[in-house]
């Protein structure tokens, strides 16, 4: 027996019967094999393998895992034809290792310190890190949709590889794979996220010290120049405001369809619209920062129309929570397709208007006619780009921006009505 072992007497080996037969009892059973091996029966059941030794002098134990999980003996499984390591090779393997002057349980501890920093540097953990870190201050909708891009088609992939271990070839391979779906766009913005978790594992003490996300953009091929469909030329756009004003759907989807012109917030901002936003007296729409693609609270001056619509929706909706509910459930806003699908049912294909098209024929007619960029843009919650034009910015526009939705609306009401409406550049005052 080596000197370092605890020498046991055992009568005779374990056998695979008296393992099973084995029963718990009111206090812990020990079942000897020899060599420092023995199984510990617990009172409530369970089989525990054991290694008794001594190492510097000191006696400990070894866990060796759980009876019938771990067996007496190696062998191979009949299904998977892999190799199942017995308890005995366990053993035998700690015995040289203390043969050698190592202790095992130093070793074991290690082994499972490498695994949790295995574990915790794999791209899904990094990138759900990433995801959490408080510097972001993205609206709940814009971190969710990054999630689910993630979850949807980097996880299943790559998401238990080790950050260390994945290759240039790796994030290739599954960009490609979603474009070559069709999900030009989707490809893009995965192929963003990649890189930014990349660079924050790659910053000081992170878990890599190379970036192989770093030269991804030449991939894929250049997206083609794609925009939301929209009616810009005026008599189009009165001939769109009657289409909408005669539609007659459910009259929760009438009123979404008839104040998306007027405001023209994103479709999202205006489905999920509440309540406790609006302000009819005030002639005032405060969506908050959490439910802004750009994390910014946003105000909307409500026209004459505005109110009127919302007034009539009110007999409808009022008592609840949300301006635009689902019909299905009223705690559920109106689908995210319920806007767009109208205009279907009013002849309007995809190629020629979308939810999101009111956006972009406010801004093209409005600009036209000589409202002052920063108002138009700043009602439209876009974020100035230029970081020094943005700092001199702040201001709301607010007077302005009142007088242009006002204008806005009446403008709308006249190609409605058919009339012969000219743009005017003097419609807007300086400021």
């Amino acid at each position: 027996i080596d000197s370092h072992l605890v020498p046991i007497a055992t009568p005779m080996p374990l056998t695979d019967a008296a393992l099973k037969n084995a029963k718990a009892t009111d206090k812990p059973l020990k079942l000897f094999d020899g060599g420092g091996l023995f199984l510990l029966v617990t009172p409530s059941g369970g089989k525990w393998w054991r290694l008794k030794y001594r190492f510097g002098g000191k006696e400990k134990l070894l866990s060796l895992g759980t009876y019938p999980d771990v067996p007496l003996a190696g062998h191979k499984d009949k299904k998977t034809g892999a190799w199942i390591e017995g308890a005995r090779e366990k053993r035998d393997h700690a015995r040289k290792l203390i043969k050698q002057e190592i202790d095992p349980s130093v070793v074991r501890k290690t082994e499972k310190t490498a695994v949790r920093t295995a574990n915790s540097n794999t791209f899904e953990a990094v990138a759900r890190e990433w995801l959490a870190l408080p510097v972001h201050r993205w609206a709940q909708s814009t971190a969710d949709t990054k999630r689910i891009r993630l979850e949807t088609h980097a996880f299943p992939f790559i998401g238990d590889k080790a950050m260390a271990e994945l290759t240039k070839g790796d994030l290739e391979k599954i960009l490609c794979k979603i474009h070559d779906k069709g999900f030009e766009e989707v490809a893009r913005r995965v192929r963003q996220l990649i890189e930014q978790i990349f660079n924050h594992a790659c910053r000081d003490g992170g878990p890599i010290d190379r970036n192989p996300a770093a030269n991804l953009k030449g991939i894929l091929p250049a997206p083609s120049p794609s925009h939301h469909a929209a009616v810009t030329e005026p008599k189009a756009v009165g001939a769109l405001m009657r289409a909408i004003r005669g539609y007659s759907g459910e009259p929760v989807t009438k009123a979404a369809l008839c104040l998306a012109p007027l405001v023209f917030v994103r479709p999202g901002e205006l489905r999920a619209a509440e309540w406790s936003e609006i302000d009819l007296d005030g002639a005032t729409w405060r969506i908050p920062a959490a439910r802004m693609k750009m994390d910014r609270g946003h105000i909307v001056p409500l026209s004459h129309q505005a109110v009127a619509i919302l007034r009539e929706i009110q007999k409808e909706t009022g008592k609840g929570k949300l301006v635009f509910p689902s019909i299905r459930s009223r705690s559920r806003p109106m689908s995210e397709n319920t806007v767009n699908a109208a205009l279907r049912r009013l002849g309007y294909t995809n190629a020629e208007m979308t939810g999101h098209g009111f956006r972009s024929m406010a801004s093209t007619l409005l600009n036209e006619q000589g409202w002052h960029h920063d108002a138009i843009e700043r009602q439209l919650a876009h974020a100035e780009r230029n970081e020094v034009r943005a700092a001199y910015n702040r201001a709301e526009h607010l007077p302005e921006r009142k007088r242009m939705m006002q204008a806005w609306a009446d403008y709308l009401d006249g190609l409605s009505a058919g009339a012969d409406v000219v743009p005017l550049k003097g419609r807007a005052k300086s400021y």
